[in-house]
């Protein structure tokens, strides 16, 4: 039975192409709906462009009310009954009232070699704490922020020269290849760790 992707994003949406384009041919998943809370994403404008549903739950209208901005999130997904979430680049943290019953089935790639790094800015921390390398984690998210087992990273060599944008170019590279990797073994059923 083909598995059924609901992607987030709220930006360009890079990761989410790279996903959507390698759900092809024998892939166990194909993706119903895109799902953004900035109506100006790029990537809800290259998924309808796509043909591909979306969903835009602006967050700003609920304030700090996380609760009603999910519940609203999960109206808009329930019309398209997915099986698997991808977070792909969602810049809003979800609560446990939402995470928890996707626990299991919902992903997300994070710019870090997790635990290293959890939260934001991690290419500037990974080069100032002198780290020697660096690179991308994908995960089973919980309610505990960007935490939760890891089914796949990618590494990648801190250059003596890198500054967090250079670094950050040469991750994204990998998260690429990463996460349409690991999505490709989980919706088959193969929850291994994936290394490249």
């Amino acid at each position: 039975m083909t598995q059924r992707v609901a992607i987030f994003v709220s930006g360009g949406g890079s990761n989410m192409r790279a996903l959507v384009e390698d759900m092809t041919g024998d892939h166990a998943a194909r993706p119903v709906v895109i799902v953004s809370n900035n109506e100006n994403s790029g990537g809800i404008a290259w998924a309808k462009g796509q043909g591909i549903a979306t969903e835009v739950v602006d967050h700003r209208p609920y304030g700090e009310d996380r609760a009603a901005f999910e519940h609203a999130l999960d109206a808009a997904l329930a019309k398209h009954a997915p099986d698997i979430i991808c977070l792909a680049g969602f810049m809003r943290v979800l609560t446990a009232g939402f995470v928890s019953p996707w626990q299991g089935r919902m992903l997300n790639i994070h710019p870090s070699l997790l635990p290293k790094y959890r939260g934001l800015h991690t290419h500037r921390r990974a080069i100032e704490a002198g780290d020697t390398s660096h690179g991308c984690t994908v995960h089973l998210v919980t309610p505990e922020l960007d935490d939760g087992p890891v089914l796949g990273q990618a590494t990648v060599p801190i250059l003596p020269d890198d500054t967090p944008d250079a670094l950050a170019a040469r991750v994204l590279e990998q998260e690429h290849r990463l996460y349409p990797a690991v999505l490709r073994r989980f919706a088959s059923g193969n929850t291994n760790r994936l290394d490249l």
